[in-house]
């Protein structure tokens, strides 16, 4: 393989792709990617067999358990999980199998106040409406850069295109963002907002549709209106503006030009969430959508309906999310979904005590340069007893690890799109075969994963240490086989939420 490339035959990328997939092929050829275990010594790397990196991994996971407990195993999970068939099943299954409440992962560091408003208004920590953008006429987006981000929990291929469609059409792309970006060029319409503000623009938006009877709300169901317009009392645009830097007759203005055009949505993203007050300004987005009309409504800011859809199988399983169930330790920071927010994690490496980090864990990501305080982060897992990465890199975080466990590449393994299905702003359904076949050593994540699981199973069954074999080809072909299986059945049968 030599190049990738769009399908212009592709009914909903029409041969858009992003700037990840054009490079997958110098990620499948990097001479410096990892396709064999490494084991760190005191005279530095070495290459090692799976039979002796899993074995030596195994083996120090279930002493750590043995001498402190489940909680002394710490695990981080990054971004490309979401685009891992097999680390969203077989590898979820073993990394939060364990049974550690020292769960972390990229989510803290983006999109988690978005999934704590879903799961206080809607239920479900993964049920977020997405913007309706084909049949918009006034698109209104907060704290987002669309345009660069091709589009975030909002899978739009080509969003570039479709905002310029909006245009053409006659309708409004409106940005408020502290910098002028790609998307507010492209818009025309840009107004400042000074950082951290997003609630208190929202809030003024939801005050001048309760004073101006502009409250339209949607067809369906909604509960604490009364609540809502009493908060909402004490911020009029004219009191938040020279705190937000937007003008009241810009936000009395908008307000009105919401609640009188019948297909709009206010969309923000990461901008609005990494601040102090991400989840309120999260929460006001559903509340402004709702209050003017445009919840779940064409045009507006729609609920999917994905061929497979976690949010039914997740919910039938009882995993709707959670909030506050513990603490980390020295911060005090909530449980979200099982997680701690990974602002904790170098604290929970070096804090003594019970439920102390001893050894780690961790999965396509690079905490140390993608979260916050890498260099603290960095120094604790300096003082790592021990720490296994599955990772094809050598890079910032892995280099601290006492083994790598390198994964196949995405061109190397099959794939179904789960999670940007559930945010699609058109329903789509596509199964990708491996485009590469692998090379006869590689394993792929949930293989890895897979046989962590068995062999540390044996380990503390017996107490007699892993068992040196690899991994049974008969039990690695049946749930392959099955995790695809499963995946079709789903999507023919339509198991999703709704009549």
């Amino acid at each position: 393989m030599t190049d990738v490339r769009g399908d212009r035959a592709d009914p909903f990328s029409r041969g858009h792709i992003c700037p990840k997939a054009s490079a997958l092929i110098d990620l499948h050829h990097d001479p410096d990617r990892l396709r064999t275990p490494l084991i760190r010594t005191a005279d530095g790397w070495r290459d090692a067999g799976w039979d002796e990196a899993l074995d030596l991994t195994a083996r120090r996971l279930a002493e750590v358990r043995a001498a402190h407990g489940a909680d002394a195993i710490g695990v981080y999970q990054g971004n490309p999980t979401a685009h891992n068939l097999g680390l969203m099943t077989i590898g979820q299954a073993f990394l939060r199998g364990l049974g550690t409440r020292n769960l972390y992962s990229a989510t803290s560091a983006d999109q988690l106040p978005h999934m704590l408003a879903a799961l206080r208004v809607f239920g479900h920590q993964v049920l977020m409406p997405v913007p309706d953008v084909d049949r918009c006429d006034l698109f209104v987006c907060l704290g987002g850069n669309p345009v660069v981000s091709n589009g975030s929990i909002m899978t739009a291929p080509d969003i570039r295109g479709r905002l310029r469609a909006v245009l053409a059409r006659g309708g409004r792309v409106v940005v408020l963002d502290p910098r002028r970006t790609e998307t507010a060029d492209l818009a025309g319409e840009h107004v400042f907002v000074r950082p951290g503000t997003d609630a208190l623009l929202l809030f003024s938006l939801v005050h001048v549709l309760f004073a101006e009877g502009l409250v339209r709300p949607s067809r369906l169901p909604l509960d604490g209106v009364t609540a809502v317009h009493r908060a909402a009392g004490a911020f009029p645009p004219e009191r938040t503006a020279p705190v937000t830097g937007v003008p009241a007759e810009f936000v009395r203005a908008l307000a009105r030009d919401l609640a009188g055009t019948p297909r709009a949505a206010v969309y923000g993203r990461v901008g609005v969430c990494t601040q102090e007050f991400g989840g309120l300004a999260a929460w006001l987005l559903i509340v402004v959508n709702a209050l003017s009309g445009h919840l779940d409504e064409p045009g507006g800011v729609m609920f999917t309906t994905p061929a497979v859809d976690p949010v039914t199988l997740l919910s039938r399983a009882g995993h709707g999310g959670s909030f506050g169930r513990w603490r980390s330790r020295e911060a005090g920071l909530p449980e979200f979904g099982g997680e701690l927010p990974v602002a904790a994690l170098a604290s929970e490496i070096t804090t003594p005590g019970p439920r102390r980090i001893r050894a780690l864990i961790t999965s396509a990501g690079n905490p140390v340069l993608s979260t916050p305080d890498g260099r603290r982060l960095e120094a604790a897992l300096a003082g790592l007893p021990f720490m296994v990465s599955l990772d094809p890199y050598l890079n910032e975080t892995t280099r601290h690890a006492h083994v790598i466990l390198p994964p196949t590449g995405p061109l190397e393994r099959s794939h179904y799109e789960i999670p940007l299905a559930l945010f699609a702003v058109r329903d789509v359904a596509k199964y990708t075969p491996a485009p590469v076949p692998r090379g006869p050593e590689q394993r792929h994540d949930w293989e890895i994963c897979l046989e962590l699981w068995r062999r540390l199973t044996r380990a503390e069954a017996t107490g007699r240490g892993p068992r040196r074999s690899g991994p049974a080809a008969a039990v690695t072909a049946a749930v392959d086989v099955a995790v695809t299986a499963a995946v079709d059945a789903a999507a023919r049968t339509g198991l999703r939420l709704g009549p």
